[in-house]
């Protein structure tokens, strides 16, 4: 008679354990397979006005794939406005002896960008801002040696190569003059629509943004323009200055003009900062 074995307890607890671990790992591993791929990144726009170029470089002290930006096509860096690259919502925040005055912009879905050494606040902290919209004013506040925009793209909380309208622009170049970025951010092409704004002063009216043809003069006041166009610069003794030019029809035409469809300098508009183009409601004007 053959004698059967009975399994001890601890046999058999033994048997439990390894069907647990394997169950386990089999649940980890449906886990992985079924995550949720990343978030994909917002469309990011350069972080400066429409229409200007700048050059940028990378060096090794900058943390987390970080860009400095300063204008390369003759304007100031200093003073100029930095743009929202996607919507989101801005936070402030001050490292004197570090980012200085710096702009934090969440996107959601993980993304986040930076911008560093500002010279001014353009936001409340906790706004919910709109890509092309001034956050702030390009400064050398913190531990900087000159006006730039240092600017980072993160993605849960790690740097990124900065991606601009889809194309990255690494590998970077360790320093200025050798790459640059022209912005569309802001941009909208067509023109067409109308677009309402105050103006300070009386404005002469040119044939073009890059003549000296006058044409006539658009009175103080509210006004329309169509679109706008970037042309000569108009500086004020204040330093404020403006290249944008909007087209509008003129108030008073000079004998053997043309009124209509002349432009005038952005540089008259009652508000908005430097190189800023936008309606009374703050919609940016679209490029004619």
């Amino acid at each position: 008679m053959r004698s059967r074995t009975t399994p001890t307890p601890s046999s058999g607890i033994t048997r439990l354990t390894a069907l647990g671990g394997l169950l386990a790992l089999l649940a980890g591993l449906l886990t992985v397979l079924t995550a949720a791929p990343a978030q994909a990144a917002p469309l990011f726009k350069a972080p400066f006005p429409c229409g200007q170029n700048w050059t940028y470089s990378h060096h090794s002290a900058e943390v987390r794939l970080a860009l400095d930006f300063v204008r390369n096509d003759g304007g100031t860096t200093a003073g100029t406005p930095v743009l929202a690259s996607a919507a989101g919502t801005a936070h402030r925040y001050s490292q004197p002896t570090g980012a200085g005055n710096y702009i934090a912009i969440d996107h959601g879905g993980g993304w986040t960008t930076y911008y560093f050494h500002l010279s001014a606040y353009s936001v409340a902290d906790g706004a919910s801002v709109g890509q092309g919209q001034q956050i702030g004013v390009t400064g050398s506040t913190g531990n900087s040696s000159g006006a730039h925009i240092h600017y980072e793209q993160l993605y849960n909380g790690v740097g990124q190569n900065i991606v601009i309208n889809g194309a990255s622009l690494a590998p970077y170049p360790g320093s200025y003059g050798s790459k640059s970025l022209t912005s569309d951010n802001g941009c909208s092409g067509g023109g067409g629509g109308t677009y309402w704004v105050d103006t300070y002063a009386n404005a002469i009216g040119y044939a073009q943004a890059n003549t000296n043809d006058a044409q006539g003069v658009l009175n103080a006041g509210t006004n329309y323009v169509s679109c706008k166009v970037w042309g000569q610069e108009v500086r004020g003794s204040s330093g404020s200055f403006n290249h944008w030019w909007l087209k509008t029809d003129l108030d008073t035409v000079y004998a053997g003009k043309n009124g209509r469809g002349a432009y005038v300098s952005a540089y008259y508009l009652s508000r908005w900062g430097n190189d800023e183009a936008r309606d009374n409601n703050g919609a940016v004007i679209p490029t004619c």
